[in-house]
C-alpha cells in the first residue's frame, strides 16, 4: 500500500501520520493513528503499514459484560408495567429444576447488570461443590432507554441505556442443585444474591415445599370427608 522505508525516515511515525491521514481522508475514514498503531511501531519498526491499519474489529469497545439477548427485533420498546396476576396465575412460582431457589416477594423491574452481579456471587460461592449448577430463570430482554437531565420535553425517545426484565410477585428468579449440596451452603450463596437486589426474597427448599403441599392437601380431604359425613347425616 506505502512504499516508505522506515529505518530511512528520520521521523517514521510523524510521516506515517501524514501519508496515513492522505490515504484515509479520500475514504473518509480515521486521520489520526490509534494507540495500537502507535505502540506497535514504536516497539518495532520493521513492520509494513498494512498490517497495522486500523479495522472496526479493534476500534469498537464493549463495555457490557451483563447479560443481554443476542438480537432484538425492535431497538427501542415501551416503557410498560410489572404484570400483577389476578387470575390466579402461578406460573414460574415453583422450583423446577434444582432443589433450592430464590423468589421475589414483590413485582419488580431488574436491570441486566442486578441480575448479573447475583449470579456471578452464586457462582463464585458454589463453584467449589463439583456438580453444583445455578439455573436464572428470568432474562433481561427489554431494553430500557432513558434521556440526559434537564432535556427539554419532546424530540423523540432517549438512548439505549440497558436491558431489563420484569418480574411479577411470587416468581423464582434463581435456582441451585447438583452436586449433593448442602441446604446451609445454598441459603448463604442466594442470600449473598438477594443482597445484590433491590426487592424482598426469600429462600425455598424444594423438598420443604412439597411436604407443605402434602400436608395441605389432606387438611383439605379431611374436611372434604367431615363435610360429606355430616351432610349424609
Amino acid at each position: 500500500m506505502f512504499s516508505l522505508s522506515f529505518k530511512k525516515l528520520k521521523f517514521p511515525l510523524i510521516h506515517y501520520s501524514a501519508a496515513y491521514a492522505k490515504l484515509t481522508s479520500k475514504f473518509s475514514l480515521y486521520s489520526l493513528l490509534t494507540k495500537r498503531n502507535f505502540l506497535l511501531f514504536k516497539n518495532n519498526q520493521n513492520l509494513s503499514p498494512s498490517i497495522s491499519l486500523p479495522t472496526t474489529f479493534f476500534l469498537q469497545r464493549r463495555y457490557r459484560a451483563e447479560f443481554a439477548p443476542r438480537r432484538t427485533k425492535y431497538r427501542k420498546a415501551h416503557k410498560g408495567r410489572v404484570p400483577v396476576r389476578i387470575g390466579g396465575s402461578t406460573k414460574g412460582n415453583t422450583i423446577a429444576f434444582g432443589s433450592f431457589g430464590l423468589r421475589v416477594k414483590d413485582g419488580v423491574r431488574l436491570s441486566s447488570a442486578q441480575l448479573t452481579a447475583a449470579h456471578t456471587v452464586i457462582k463464585r460461592k458454589i463453584k467449589v461443590i463439583k456438580g453444583s449448577q445455578v439455573w436464572m430463570r428470568v432474562f433481561p430482554d427489554i431494553p430500557v432507554t432513558s434521556k440526559g437531565n434537564e432535556t427539554r420535553m419532546g424530540k423523540g425517545k432517549g438512548s439505549f441505556e440497558y436491558y431489563a426484565c420484569r418480574v411479577p410477585m411470587n416468581k423464582i428468579l434463581f435456582e441451585i442443585g447438583g452436586g449433593n449440596i448442602r441446604k446451609e451452603v445454598a441459603k448463604e450463596a442466594l442470600r449473598l444474591a438477594s443482597d445484590r437486589l433491590p426487592v424482598k426474597t426469600e429462600f425455598v427448599d424444594k423438598d420443604a415445599e412439597l411436604k407443605q403441599l402434602k400436608q395441605e392437601q389432606k387438611k383439605i380431604e379431611k374436611k372434604i370427608e367431615t363435610n360429606k359425613i355430616i351432610h349424609i347425616q
